[in-house]
């Protein structure tokens, strides 16, 4: 459990205010490979590339902090699992009395083709469970970041639901592993210039990666 005095020190004495990124996932190993888990892989993805530990457990989730270009992040995974992210996340920030604006959660959608992401800086759930439970524990608020990682709709007649629990195959975890590239770049932008301007950037060429993979087979 992080300490009243860590608390106080990182959030009250250092300008600018911190970021808290979120990752949405379920624990264990059963699922960590899953396109459900997409959120969890972009967060490791980000917090490997800025040497930021996720070692701590803190409010039912894996928790690091750290800095990026001088500006404080606070890096989440909760382990409540994905339809209970809420009950992590909603504590977490009222903790570090985070607006909502300073808040991006990273998750997977099935309204995006596999690999192509979207900054964006609010939204409804999209039917997302997890995102569900968290605007439910920010008491109805949808003010808050969003990046959404693309994982494709299932095939045929395929239950929804087990295909968000199987694995990628080779062609999918390609492009997953390219957008987690990109996904790191766009995150240290945000985090530099604010979500408005990253995303408009980013957003544009991604729009013309969409573009691109809408008719390439996975």
């Amino acid at each position: 459990m992080v300490s009243r005095i860590s608390r106080r020190c990182f959030c009250s004495v250092i300008t600018p205010q911190p970021w808290l990124f979120v990752g949405l996932g379920n624990p264990g190993d059963k699922y960590k490979t899953t396109r459900h888990n997409v959120g969890f892989q972009m967060m490791d993805a980000f917090a490997e590339s800025q040497g930021i530990p996720m070692d701590e457990i803190h409010f039912k989730a894996f928790f690091g902090k750290g800095f990026v270009g001088g500006v404080p992040v606070l890096l989440a995974k909760p382990q409540t699992y994905m339809n209970l992210s809420g009950e992590s996340i909603g504590p977490l920030a009222a903790y570090y009395k985070l607006p909502l604006n300073r808040v991006v959660v990273f998750h997977d959608d099935m309204d995006l083709p596999c690999g192509v992401l979207r900054l964006i800086p609010k939204g409804g759930h999209g039917r997302h469970n997890g995102l569900k439970s968290v605007i439910q524990h920010f008491r109805g608020n949808t003010e808050f970041g969003r990046l959404r990682i693309g994982i494709g709709r299932p095939p045929g007649q395929m239950d929804p639901r087990a295909f968000m629990l199987q694995n990628f195959n080779a062609t999918a975890q390609g492009r997953i592993d390219a957008a987690l590239e990109e996904g790191v770049v766009a995150l240290k932008e945000l985090v530099a210039k604010g979500l408005t301007e990253a995303a408009r950037c980013f957003n544009t060429q991604q729009k013309y990666k969409h573009i691109r993979l809408q008719t390439m087979p996975v």
